[in-house]
C-alpha cells in the first residue's frame, strides 16, 4: 500500500476514534413550543433531577433503558427468540424480566406490535446536527432553528457544543432547553454557540426544589444570574403544579424581575399523560397525587408574574 494511502487512512482513522458522541432519546419535527419558528428538537438522555411531575421518564436516566408497552404486544415471539439475555418468557404469554435485561435493543429491532422500544441510542455529532438540518428551509423561512432538549443537554456539553457548532456552520440559530443544574464549566463549553436559552425555573425556595425535585436550587438560580450577564436572550419555563409552586409565584416574579436577558415567561401547566411512560418503563408514577391547574390558578399565576413587569405566555385558556 501507497504512504499516501496508510496516512490517509490513518487519518481517517484518527477522526473517527476522536468523534464526538451523544446519549439520544428522539427527533420532534415542527416543534412550535420549543423556541422562536419552526424548530426540530432533538431530546438527549439523562438528567440530574428527578422531578415528581415529569411527563418524560425516559430521559431521566443516563444509559439506555428498554420500555415494554404490555398492550401493544401480538405475542409473536419474535423477542424471546433473539433476546442474547433470557429476558423475555412466551409460555402461559409473553413475560418481561426486566431484572435480566442488558438493554441491547435486539428485541425493540423485531417487535412486530412496537411493544418494545428503546430509549437512548449513541450518535455521532456530525450524525445529529445533519439530522437536524433537514428542515432547514422551514427554519430560514419562520424564524426557527433547532433545539437540544432532554433530559438535560448540559450533562453532555461537548456533544451539545459540537451539534450547535456544526448547525450554525450553516447559519442556522440554536436553543439551549436546561434545568440549570450543571457546572459552569459545562454552561460555558456551549454558551458561544447558544442563541437563545429555555430556562426552568421550578420553585423560588430551596426546600420545596429539593423537596419535589430531589435537589436544592442555589446553583441553578446562580446559574441563571450567569448566563443573563452574558446577554443570552432567556425564555423562562415555569411547570405550574397546584401544592408544589402555585404559592410561589410571586416570589419567582421578584426572582426575575431585576434579569435583563429575559425575553418571556412561558407558564406550562401540569397534567398527568406521562403515567403509562412510567409503567412501560417499570417505575412507579411519582405525581399520582398532583392535579392540574385550575383556571383560577393560572389567572392568578398571571397577574403575580405581569405586577413584576414580565411578558407572560400562558397556556391555550380551556373552554
Amino acid at each position: 500500500m501507497a504512504p499516501a494511502v496508510v496516512y490517509c487512512n490513518q487519518q481517517l482513522l484518527r477522526r473517527i476514534l476522536m468523534e464526538i458522541t451523544g446519549l439520544i432519546l428522539n427527533y420532534k419535527r415542527f416543534a412550535v413550543h420549543d423556541g422562536d419558528g419552526i424548530r426540530t428538537t432533538l431530546f438527549l438522555k439523562g438528567c440530574p433531577l428527578a422531578c415528581k411531575w415529569c411527563h418524560n421518564p425516559e430521559g431521566i436516566g443516563r444509559s439506555p433503558e428498554l420500555a415494554y408497552i404490555a398492550h401493544k404486544c401480538v405475542g409473536c415471539g419474535e423477542c424471546a427468540a433473539v433476546c442474547p439475555s433470557g429476558s423475555h418468557e412466551m409460555e402461559g404469554g409473553h413475560r418481561f424480566l426486566r431484572e435480566n435485561c442488558t438493554a441491547c435493543g435486539s428485541c425493540a429491532d423485531v417487535c412486530l406490535g412496537e411493544a418494545l422500544q428503546l430509549y437512548g441510542r449513541r450518535i455521532s455529532a456530525s450524525d445529529a446536527a445533519e439530522e437536524l438540518c433537514q428542515d432547514e428551509t422551514f427554519f430560514t423561512e419562520s424564524g426557527g432553528g433547532i433545539t437540544l432538549s432532554g433530559g438535560e443537554p448540559l450533562l453532555q456539553p461537548d456533544f451539545t457544543a459540537e451539534v450547535f457548532r456544526l448547525v450554525k456552520v450553516r447559519g442556522i440559530r440554536t436553543a439551549l432547553d436546561t434545568c440549570g443544574l450543571a457546572s459552569r464549566e459545562a454552561i460555558d463549553k456551549v454558551l458561544p454557540y447558544t442563541d437563545k436559552v429555555l430556562f426552568d425555573v421550578k420553585a423560588a425556595s430551596s426546600a420545596t426544589h429539593e423537596a419535589f425535585t430531589g435537589c436544592k436550587n442555589e446553583r441553578i438560580l446562580e446559574n441563571l444570574r450567569y448566563i443573563d450577564s452574558r446577554g443570552v436572550p432567556i425564555e423562562i419555563r415555569i411547570p405550574l403544579v397546584p401544592g408544589v409552586n402555585d404559592g410561589e409565584i410571586d416570589e419567582i416574579g421578584r426572582i426575575l424581575a431585576p434579569l435583563k436577558s429575559i425575553t418571556a415567561v412561558r407558564v406550562l401547566a401540569y397534567h398527568g399523560y406521562a403515567a403509562s411512560k412510567y409503567e412501560s418503563l417499570g417505575m412507579s408514577y411519582p405525581g399520582a397525587d398532583l392535579v392540574p391547574p385550575s383556571q383560577a390558578i393560572l389567572d392568578a399565576a398571571e397577574s403575580a408574574l405581569t405586577a413584576h413587569g414580565l411578558t407572560v405566555i400562558m397556556p391555550d385558556r380551556k373552554e
